[in-house]
C-alpha cells in the first residue's frame, strides 16, 4: 500500500463549502491521503505567509480550487505563487460544473475522483 500524500488545498474564502466537499474526499477508506489548507478570518494576518510556506513545503503538491472568486482572491493567488516558488505539483480544479474560470499558467481540469487521484498518485 502506498504512503500516505498530503495536499495542500489553496481556494478562495468564498468557496469554503467546495474545499469542505473536497476534504471529505478523504473520507474514503481507499484514499490514501489528507487535505491542510490555511484558511484563516483574516489572511494576512501576522505571521501567515510563514505558516502557509510552511505548510506548503510540508505538502506533496497543492490542488487549487479554481472558481470566479479565484480572480480577485489574493489569499489563494500568493498560495499558488508560493507552491510553485517550492517547486510543489499544483493541480487547478474546477469548483463548479457551471464556472470553468482560467488562471494564467495554471492547468485547471474537471473535479473528477479520476482526475484527482491521477495527479496525487503522479507525484
Amino acid at each position: 500500500m502506498s504512503s500516505t500524500k498530503t495536499i495542500f488545498v489553496a481556494f478562495a474564502m468564498e468557496d469554503v463549502r467546495q474545499r469542505d466537499l473536497l476534504k471529505g474526499q478523504t473520507l474514503g477508506p481507499r484514499a490514501p491521503y489528507e487535505f491542510i489548507d490555511m484558511s484563516v478570518k483574516e489572511r494576512y494576518e501576522s505571521g501567515w505567509k510563514g505558516k502557509v510556506r510552511t505548510r506548503i513545503r510540508r505538502s506533496d503538491g497543492v490542488i487549487a480550487l479554481i472558481s470566479r472568486s479565484s480572480i480577485s482572491s489574493e489569499g489563494q493567488a500568493w498560495e499558488i505563487q508560493c507552491a510553485r516558488d517550492e517547486n510543489k505539483p499544483v493541480l487547478g480544479v474546477w469548483a463548479y460544473l457551471n464556472d470553468h474560470t482560467t488562471l494564467s499558467g495554471l492547468r485547471t481540469v474537471s473535479w473528477t475522483d479520476v482526475n484527482i487521484s491521477h495527479f496525487i498518485d503522479n507525484i
